[in-house]
């Protein structure tokens, strides 16, 4: 979900921009306190001050905390945002890459535990409104469009050949048990790799 900003009111001192405390917050949609808890952590200090001691951030300090909205939204913590912000390009990948494999491993927790309670909800009125795909309906659309099952063999194994994680993804997302999940990905990768051996 993409975050929408309020336009700013800005100030002019001298030829510099800056904004209040206040059209921060609401442009970001977040408290005073939390830009006040910010500043505390050193995770975004305001540029300037006025004669009453008023805090005043500049267009810089807008982009950084256009940065710090961003990677809130992808869950990261306070802690490594701050990492982020002062991190050079490969401490930057390698925090990305660490968040995304967090949520990844959610996202399998997650689905897990929707699969079991669709197990114990079974035919419950109330399954055809979770927007969840079995191994059951997949293969019935699958045969819907006309595809035998030597040609959806076909298709896993390209599935496994392109993208053999996403392919794991897949199969648990519609429910199929570890082991059933391991046999199709081994016959996949074993016939991927056959046909790859014949120059097909």
């Amino acid at each position: 979900m993409i975050t929408l900003y309020c336009s700013l009111i800005p100030v002019f001192i001298g030829l510099d921009v800056m904004y209040t405390i206040s059209e921060v917050a609401r442009r970001f949609k977040i408290s005073r306190s939390t830009l006040l808890y910010y500043e505390s952590i050193g995770l975004l200090v305001s540029s300037s001050r006025t004669s009453s001691n008023y805090r005043l951030y500049s267009e810089e300090d807008i982009r950084q905390m256009e940065q710090i909205s961003t990677y809130r939204q992808s869950g990261m913590t306070l802690k490594e945002i701050k990492k982020l912000l002062t991190s050079n390009q490969k401490t930057f990948v390698t925090l990305l890459e660490k968040q995304l494999k967090s949520l990844n491993k959610e996202i399998q927790k997650l689905r897990h535990q929707q699969q079991v309670i669709i197990n114990l909800l079974k035919n419950n009125d109330k399954l055809r409104e979770t927007r969840v795909l079995n191994k059951k309906m997949w293969i019935a659309l699958l045969a819907a469009v006309g595809l035998s099952s030597d040609e959806m063999q076909r298709w896993h194994v390209q599935f496994e050949k392109m993208a053999p994680e996403v392919h794991q993804d897949f199969l648990e997302s519609l429910g199929i048990s570890p082991q059933e999940i391991r046999l199709i990905r081994k016959f996949s990768a074993e016939n991927g790799s056959g046909k790859t051996g014949e120059g097909q």
